[in-house]
């Protein structure tokens, strides 16, 4: 039987989060109405909000040596994450520029840095956490074959494998099947169904193009809209609640991941999952920042 803890594998990044009124023009030095400074990167947010849901959570990582990495580390430790597998590397650690509108749009550019020393031999020394595992979560923050060779081991032992194919880069076919869950955002649906998927409707028409890729579950998350449950049976849509106070979205959809992944880890069933990653996620846009914004179980009333 598998335990009931979760392994998060992917990307953490030093956050440097801009609050402002519009996007400067080119040539324009423009000042913020804000700045904050948090941990971030999708790997480090989802599995932030996997422990502050309550599931043991591992956080398997690599920042550089520097203060940067520090912080991040100490961060996870402060919510709940176990750090045991975060690794150091001689490169620096990863860095976001993150520019919030007042309308709740986000727009970021990121480096890389030492989320791109990852390499298979990584990976073969945690066989044991990750046979153990209950799911595994995963992104594309660091190398593509390092996450193909994470899929293929995790599916060899038998582990519940859920990616987030963010940002959307090429998979192998083979691979993708082997993905127990595939969550993506509309441009990224849209780079693996080759058909454009830009809201509710044109997620409903195309869905069975990218369902057929993966082995059992798609949710493709559309923002304002909501997000829409693609199985064999059919799709269920979950509308995003209107009423509440849209403040910034950074770390929204990571925020659903982590949810949806606990909610799977205590045995519910997909629909289940995406209702409760939505009440979560709903929670997260009406604060600024990610890790900061992502409710904990107390929160939730539970």
């Amino acid at each position: 039987m598998k335990e009931k803890y979760i392994v998060v594998i992917g990307s953490m990044n030093y956050d440097v989060l801009f609050k402002q009124q519009r996007l400067p023009m080119k040539g324009e030095t423009y000042t913020a109405d804000s700045v904050s400074f948090c941990g971030g990167g999708k790997g480090a947010n989802q599995a932030v909000q996997c422990a502050k849901l309550g599931i043991k959570t591992y956080m398997v990582a690599k920042t550089g040596e520097d203060s940067f990495g520090d912080f991040l580390r100490s961060e996870l430790v402060k919510y709940g994450v176990d750090t045991t597998y975060v690794g150091k590397s001689e490169r620096t650690t990863g860095y976001a520029s993150v520019n919030a509108l007042t309308d709740g749009s986000v727009y970021a550019t990121i480096t890389e840095g030492a989320n791109g020393d990852f390499t298979p031999a990584d990976i073969d020394r945690l066989d044991d956490l990750i046979k153990n595992s209950a799911a595994i979560v995963l992104q594309l923050e660091i190398p593509v074959p390092v996450v193909e060779y994470i899929i293929e081991k995790a599916a060899s032992f038998g582990v519940y494998i859920l990616l987030n194919a963010a940002p959307a880069k090429p998979i192998r076919p083979e691979i993708l099947k082997k993905v127990d869950c595939l969550v993506v955002n509309e441009p990224e649906s849209t780079f693996y169904a080759g058909v454009t998927i830009s809201d509710k409707a044109s997620a409903e028409a195309n869905y069975q193009q990218l369902l057929s890729k993966v082995k059992d579950t798609l949710v493709i998350t559309l923002g304002k809209y909501g997000s829409l449950l693609c199985e064999q049976a059919g799709t269920t849509y979950f509308p995003a609640d209107h009423s509440v106070k849209v403040v910034e979205t950074t770390g929204a959809g990571d925020s659903y991941i982590g949810a949806f992944a606990v909610q799977k880890v205590l045995g519910k069933d997909n629909k289940e999952a995406c209702a409760y990653a939505s009440r979560v996620s709903q929670v997260t846009v009406t604060k600024i920042g990610a890790q900061p914004a992502m409710p904990t179980l107390a929160e939730m009333g539970e």
